[in-house]
């Protein structure tokens, strides 16, 4: 099975399954961060010479052999229920599991539920749990884990790694000037804090661009919507990979004032590597993750907040692009992914 020194890596003729999520195509079009960070790794391993098979939907792009049941992302089609596709593409790929030498599950929980059935050791990347409700799933099943910070670790797992997300740094443009502009980057849900981002540019003067998909409509309609006038408050949605990167870019802070633990983070990577420093809220993996004072600010309220965007320009925009190139590519995140895999095909 190991066959050292087919590549330099070692893992040239191992056959590793990603075994990556439906909501969205691989790598997504506009929103899917776990879609992402599958297609960033995939696209590096086979870079490396690992013999990688892709399960996704199959409009998925990859250098990666691609395999699955889902013609697109249910989260693209309303008509399509997620559960009995999802459903379906996990039992295609574990019936093939017996073909390779690793599977790497970036699908959550569901595949899980059947990991006896995966003839092959399960690794997986655990992306942030949705509640304590499925840590039953996690607790019981025959897999290994990665956590994505080591603020997001559950007591009780066999985790034999913490491995950050890596981003495309050639698609995060370095914008050494910025702009006057704040910006608040990701889903619009309360847990984001979208509102309170607007309370924060409000306060510092200055506008503030809003880019995102809407996950709560409620939430949206009564505490952003109102808002939104076009000039201080401006609603771009969803946007793409070529416009994130001009948009964060050209602002001068991310403002990511979150309301949970949150898990990692992307958008905050993305920020810092367009050399557009972070204000943000230090809660879950934030301390990780925002270097003070190097990549951004750390803080506790809106006015905390307010403060750091006054001070926003201490900040070195060429620092921070270097110190997200050193701790966040996608090199770095494929490196730390290929020592977990040789330490558990050995």
């Amino acid at each position: 099975m190991w066959e050292p020194g087919a590549v330099s890596d070692g893992l040239g003729r191992v056959k590793v399954a990603l075994l990556g999520p439906v909501a969205w195509r691989t790598p997504p079009r506009h929103y899917g961060p776990w879609e992402q960070v599958t297609s960033l790794l995939a696209e590096g391993l086979v870079a490396r010479g690992v013999d990688v098979t892709l399960f996704a939907t199959l409009d998925s792009v990859t250098s990666a052999l691609l395999d699955g049941v889902c013609p697109q992302g249910y989260a693209e089609d309303p008509s399509v229920d997620g559960r009995v596709w999802e459903a379906m593409h996990v039992g295609h790929a574990l019936a093939r599991s017996g073909d390779f030498d690793l599977v790497h599950n970036h699908l959550d929980w569901l595949p899980l539920a059947f990991a006896d059935h995966c003839r092959a050791p399960l690794l997986t990347t655990v992306h942030g749990f949705s509640g304590a409700g499925i840590l039953p799933a996690y607790t019981r099943a025959r897999s290994a884990y990665v956590s994505i910070s080591d603020a997001d670790r559950a007591t009780g797992l066999d985790y034999v790694a913490t491995v950050y997300h890596g981003v495309d740094l050639g698609g995060l443009p370095f914008n050494s000037e910025g702009g006057p502009g704040l910006v608040a980057f990701g889903r619009v849900h309360p847990d984001k804090g979208t509102h309170t981002a607007i309370e924060i540019a409000r306060l510092a003067g200055r506008p503030l661009t809003i880019c995102g998909i809407v996950q709560d409509e409620g939430y949206f309609t009564e505490r952003v919507a109102p808002h939104i006038d076009g000039e201080q408050v401006i609603f771009l949605g969803s946007v793409g990979p070529r416009r994130r990167g001009e948009i964060l870019g050209a602002s001068a802070a991310l403002l990511h004032p979150i309301a949970f633990d949150e898990p990692f983070g992307l958008s905050v990577v993305e920020s810092m590597a367009c050399g557009t420093p972070v204000v943000a809220y230090r809660r879950g993996s934030m301390p990780e993750v925002v270097d003070e004072g190097v990549t951004g600010f750390l803080v506790h309220t809106v006015e905390q907040a307010s403060a750091a965007v006054a001070r926003i320009a201490t900040i070195d925009r060429g620092r921070c692009r270097a110190r997200a190139e050193q701790r966040f590519s996608a090199d770095r995140m494929v490196d730390d992914y290929l020592r977990v895999y040789r330490d558990i095909v050995r």
